[in-house]
């Protein structure tokens, strides 16, 4: 079908966005434009507007933006020809007849729907039938009420080869192969040249039926499991021009409207489980049909909600499973769209623990989801032993294979980031040092001693007191201060001190944010200026205090008076960046000589540790110049 953008322009022009909107959401006029809280993502305050008269909504909170054509495929979910359909529908416009192809595929697509539908009634008959009494008592034990049957549309199919190809033979055998409700044996062999033809027969015989439907509610297939005996235990309808079973979702068209109520989807790992949550009031849950979840799945997920909770049995399979769909969203994860992680106890599925404990066990579950990156993380490390430096090597390997699968640069630095601090403090972390007031305890350091002489000493002051006591929010933070106003006006200097800065503990959340977007910024392919910097920071805090840096005239040391000299800015950087990330070694250090020399009051120990305090002396001598703040003229 071919759509001009001057019939497309013309529909966009006599629909009412705000109108279309307003069936879904709240909206509220606001001058010339309306509000309302945006249906993209979570929030309380309206930032997401409808201009009526360009024709088109946006949300300055999350960025959505589009028309009315893609709010229907968006926010609706609909294939974009629907869309079209519809609104073209609501606006009295004919839409343009298809080529004679596009006619026939669109014709044999009717028919196959008007199949299945036919299918769907027919197990829902038998069901009720004298034969359905084996899948009626299945249901009734799995606690599965009427009212849910209906609503998931329960059936039965008849143990018999033939049954369902008689009740619906006005459809003919070819048309009811295809939509995978008959095999036809010959299609079956490699070797077509029979004496005879085989008679089709029924796919489906004596199981309980669920219909899978698209987002629209139509039925493109079937999965049907045994009551009794037999192999497998749950059969799908094959792949046909109506269903794909890697871009569906089991339950899309009932769970697409809840989640837009509860601002989530579950995923679950079959049929039976989103039905159970369904029926314990959890309406916003999917599964996968048969499959690993697929790139198409996440992708349609995404289009629900920003974050959906995967949420699979806690045994190995469940877990590999989980892993599995981890792996696959790697290369997909893009700013604010991610996977969490629900485990369930082991040995129990939703309906296990809803009927055990009830639905508030099941909510807290979900409560409890980890964020993909936590999930990785504890993965890698329980793979194989940590024991010898080669494991923790190994360790370190497979999370940087992790990182390199991100394709998203921003998201891609964040992850190796995260990933290096808590490598970091799991096998480099620093022991805090004790600097007890004298008088109560804290070792050697608060203590009389004797000297080489025999003599009692005073207690020793801790080194750095000054510079301690100033803390995070004093000299160190002025310094830092510093350092990322000088990369700000210089951000060529980022990737040389990239791998230093990354190492940096920094306490202050608003200055942790701006040095990570440096980070991640100066990782992109790019050349990164100081605009650009500034436009990726957005607006907020983080960005203000940016511009508050660029807007200062006094600045604590060379780099930031803006020198022609780039050698020196770089030295002067590099010493910088050094001072601050020698600082917690040193301190490390002399917490450990302090240790030892408490154990055991040895003239080797001793020496150790006044040689370490001195290095501390002077590192933290240097600390305040370079941070005591300048006036230039």
């Amino acid at each position: 079908m071919s759509l001009t953008p001057a019939f497309l322009d013309e529909l966009r022009m006599r629909t009412s966005l705000s109108t279309l909107i307003g069936r879904t959401i709240k909206v509220t006029k606001a001058g010339r434009e309306y509000k309302a809280c945006c249906p993209f993502h979570n929030e309380k305050t309206p930032s997401f507007t409808i201009n009526d008269e360009k024709g088109f909504y946006h949300c300055f909170g999350c960025g959505a933006h589009g028309d009315a054509i893609r709010w229907m495929t968006d926010q609706r979910g609909l294939p974009f020809m629907e869309a079209v359909k519809e609104l073209a529908q609501a606006a009295s416009m004919d839409v343009p007849a298809p080529d004679p192809r596009a006619a026939k595929r669109a014709e044999a697509a009717k028919g196959l729907h008007d199949a299945m539908a036919a299918a769907q009634s027919f197990f829902e008959e038998q069901l009720g039938g004298i034969d359905g009494a084996e899948a009626r008592a299945y249901l009734a034990k799995r606690g599965i009420s009427d009212a849910t049957r209906r609503a998931f549309g329960f059936g039965y199919s008849p143990d018999s080869r033939g049954r369902l190809k008689s009740a619906l033979k006005e459809f003919g055998d070819p048309m009811l192969v295809e939509a995978g409700l008959l095999i036809d044996p010959d299609a079956l062999e490699a070797d077509a040249k029979r004496a005879t033809k085989r008679d089709s027969y029924d796919r489906f015989r004596g199981r309980l039926m669920l219909p899978i439907r698209d987002i629209r509610g139509r039925v493109i297939a079937f999965g049907g499991r045994i009551l009794g005996a037999g192999e497998p235990k749950y059969l799908n309808s094959p792949d046909t021009p109506l269903f794909d079973k890697g871009r569906t979702l089991y339950n899309i068209d009932r769970a697409s409207p809840a989640s837009r109520n509860t601002g989530r989807v579950i995923v679950v790992e079959g049929y039976m489980d989103v039905i159970a949550l369904a029926q314990a009031g959890f309406g916003d849950a999917v599964a996968p049909l048969g499959t690993a979840l697929t790139e198409h799945q996440i992708e349609r997920l995404w289009k629900m909600v920003e974050v959906p909770i995967l949420c699979f049995d806690g045994d190995s399979a469940g877990q590999k499973a989980a892993i599995r769909a981890a792996m696959r969203a790697l290369p997909l994860l893009r700013p604010g769209h991610s996977l969490a992680f629900a485990t369930l106890p082991v040995g129990k599925d939703p309906d296990d623990l809803i009927r055990a404990e009830g639905p508030a066990a099941m909510n807290a579950v979900l409560t409890n989801a980890q964020p993909l990156v936590d999930r990785l993380w504890n993965h890698e490390q329980s793979v194989a032993p940590l024991d010898t430096p080669e494991q923790k090597a190994a360790l370190k390997q497979r999370l940087g294979a992790i990182t390199e699968a991100i394709q998203h640069s921003d998201v891609r630095a964040h992850y190796a980031h995260a990933f290096r601090e808590r490598y970091d403090a799991l096998f480099f972390a620093r022991p805090a040092f004790n600097a007890a007031p004298r008088g109560q305890g804290g070792g050697a350091a608060g203590r009389w001693q004797r000297d080489r002489k025999g003599n009692w000493k005073a207690p020793l002051a801790p080194a750095g007191a000054e510079a301690r006591a100033i803390g995070a929010t004093g000299m160190e933070q002025r310094l830092l201060r510093a350092v990322l106003a000088s990369l700000l006006r210089h951000p060529e200097q980022i990737p040389r001190h990239r791998e230093t800065l990354s190492s940096l503990h920094v306490a202050d959340p608003v200055l942790a944010e701006l040095l990570a977007a440096m980070i991640a910024a100066s990782m992109r392919k790019e050349t990164v200026v100081t605009d650009t910097l500034l436009t990726i920071l957005g607006q907020g805090e983080v960005y203000n205090m940016a511009k508050g840096m660029l807007r200062a005239d006094t600045f604590t040391f060379t780099p930031n008076r803006m020198i022609p000299d780039a050698s020196r800015l770089s030295r002067d950087l590099e010493e910088a960046i050094g001072v601050m990330a020698q600082g917690p070694e040193l301190e490390a250090a002399l917490a450990e000589s302090t240790r030892r020399f408490e154990s055991d009051f040895s003239e080797a120990n001793f020496a150790q540790q006044q040689r370490i305090r001195a290095l501390k002396a002077e590192h933290d001598q240097r600390l305040a110049e370079l941070a005591q703040p300048q006036d230039i003229d």
